[in-house]
């Protein structure tokens, strides 16, 4: 029984099988040196001025295209003359004779050898036509083998003209990862508009810094201004004026004359000034930084989001914890932060204002606020609240910080101060019309909404109390599907999201109809937990779950799929801390 082979014993067959390719690849060299001398040819091919003489025995045995059209037709007496006309739009005759070339080479067993990518375009393209099996795959491995930034668009339009999708993809990485280079080369400024919109809307765009965009959009507006001018507030739209630096947006932007003349766009430019001023109270898409992490060994842009999680307590209420750390969703990275001087005390609130992290109060009883600098990356005390207090909440509305509700250790609250940060000073608004702690408090719409919590006598409330700072007038909303305390909320979109106080689910209301809804249920029921919107999505960090202990848990919501997520732990559980999100520089 034969129990393997050897060095010098081979499968049977394998040496017939080797024999007879061997055979045939001198048959076909013997034809091609026979096409190249012209000897037994019957037909003739002619492509940009030039005469290929063949046989149609082999071009019909490797192209469908020429054994249809030989088989339908009748023998001459001398050699047919076929002309092939290039398929590849913008092809010379020169190099549509190359192209056959290449063909002919590949048809009669020579290999393929192609030089550049509109000569692989062109074969591949006349291969199709033809019905040149195999030969598809070479051009491919070739266009993939050449991409790079200054060709990417061109060769993406191969892609999609002939149906590549792996090499459409790769041209779409390639164009996100270098943009600010691609944008230079003149295949960018022929672009279509919707192709140019569709470029400015990626959020994985590959640029340090925004703008890289703004210029790119205005450079392909002006290679064409009379007929593009048009074009200004669509493309504009996918340009995140608010991350620009604000010289720059006062120099290049406000001063250019072709948006000054562009009455469409001045919303635009009001909405990035609006921010520069008050912050990214709105949320709004053109105020986050471009997805940093869409390529694992990439990073672009300067600057990301980060969730900014401080203090609260340990797992089991009794330890007030120190730390301060920065959380980036996309790399999953932790980033320790200077801790908040002398602050180990819980219940306390905190809020971002402008990109820096405001903290005030907190048990028990306490009338300080420090501000964390973003831009000094240190912890600085500003003015103190006229009414120290915990179990509060605060939210920003039209620049200014609010501090609303809670406890003294006697009495829930009625009062909330105004804390202006250009003068640093705290001032008095209109008190709450029913006091509470513990409540949900979210500014949305310019207006100020406080939600449930608990009232005086430990009572929970499911009243919902509307503050307009331009009236510093109290008004009573729809109550709330519920009643409870330690709740969260959040605004994106124009719509509040309230979690928390062990509710098994997520609630929207919608301030502009007065109508609230169920948008999720969530996968454990939590309370005093952390909430924040960071790329677009809803994160809940930690709280205290139904047996009173903090947990580390982390889930997050997406309100365009309705999804909830369980996503990476804390670092250690912990419940009634602060939860903001800033934009970072990445080299922090």
């Amino acid at each position: 029984m034969r129990q393997g082979t050897g060095p010098e014993e081979s499968e049977p067959g394998c040496e017939a099988r080797c024999a007879g390719r061997c055979h045939a690849q001198r048959v076909l060299q013997t034809l091609n040196t026979y096409r190249r001398s012209g000897t037994l040819t019957d037909v003739v091919l002619r492509a940009g001025g030039r005469d290929f003489p063949c046989h149609r025995a082999a071009l019909s045995a490797a192209s469908a295209y020429f054994h249809n059209l030989f088989a339908a037709g009748r023998p001459e007496r001398g050699p047919a003359v076929v002309p092939v006309a290039a398929e590849a739009p913008g092809t010379s005759p020169a190099g549509a004779a190359a192209a056959l070339a290449v063909v002919l080479d590949y048809v009669y067993g020579a290999g393929v050898r192609l030089r550049e990518e509109d000569e692989a375009a062109a074969v591949l393209a006349l291969a199709e036509r033809l019905g040149v099996a195999g030969l598809r795959e070479a051009c491919v491995r070739f266009l993939e083998g050449s991409l790079r930034a200054a060709n990417s668009l061109a060769l993406r339009r191969v892609a999609v003209a002939f149906s590549l999708a792996p090499l459409a993809e790769r041209c779409g990485r390639v164009l996100r990862q270098a943009f600010a280079e691609v944008a230079r080369h003149a295949d960018f400024l022929e672009l279509a508009p919707d192709e140019v919109a569709a470029l400015l809307a990626d959020p994985a765009l590959g640029v340090a810094r925004e703008e890289a965009v703004f210029e790119a959009a205005m450079r392909w507006v002006r290679h064409d201004a009379p007929a593009r001018r048009g074009q200004l507030r669509r493309l504009l739209e996918h340009v995140r004026l608010p991350l620009l630096s604000p010289a720059y947006f006062l120099e290049k932007v406000e001063a250019d004359e072709l948006l000054q003349a562009c009455g469409e766009c001045r919303p635009l430019l009001l909405e990035a000034r609006a921010c520069f001023i008050l912050g990214r109270e709105a949320g709004a898409l053109r105020t986050r930084p471009r997805r940093q992490w869409a390529y694992p060994h990439a990073r672009f842009m300067d600057l990301a989001e980060v969730i900014v999680v401080i203090g609260g307590c340990d797992r089991k209420g009794l330890l007030k914890l120190p730390f301060a750390d920065a959380y980036h969703p996309e790399s999953q990275r932790w980033t320790p932060l200077p801790s908040l001087p002398g602050y180990t005390r819980s219940e306390f609130a905190a809020c971002a204002l402008r990109n820096d992290v405001y903290v005030s109060g907190g048990h028990i009883n306490s009338h300080d606020v420090w501000m964390f600098s973003s831009h000094l990356h240190t912890w600085i005390k500003v003015a103190s609240l006229h009414k120290g207090r915990w179990r509060h909440k605060m939210a920003v509305v039209q620049g200014q910080l609010f501090a609303v509700g809670g406890f003294d250790g006697l009495r829930r609250l009625h009062s909330v101060e105004r804390y202006d940060p250009f003068s640093n000073t705290w001032a008095a608004a209109a008190p709450l019309p029913e006091a509470v702690s513990s409540a949900a408090v979210a500014s949305c719409a310019g207006q100020l909404f406080v939600i449930g919590g608990a009232r005086q006598g430990g009572v929970n409330t499911d009243k919902v109390q509307c503050f307009d700072p331009k009236e510093d007038q109290w008004s009573l909303r729809s109550p709330a599907p519920f009643s409870q305390r330690c709740l969260e909320a959040i605004s994106f979109e124009d719509t509040i999201y309230v979690m928390g106080g062990l509710m098994s689910k997520i609630f929207t209301y919608d301030p502009g109809t007065d109508v609230w809804g169920e948008a999720a249920v969530l996968p454990s029921p939590v309370e005093s937990c952390g909430v924040t919107v960071c790329d677009g999505k809803v994160h809940i960090l930690g709280g205290r779950d139904d047996h009173g202990e903090s947990t580390d848990k982390v889930f997050t919501f997406d309100p365009s799929s309705g999804q909830v997520e369980a996503q990476p732990s804390l670092q250690r559980c912990t419940s009634s801390h602060g939860c903001v999100t800033i934009i970072q520089s990445l080299g922090r």
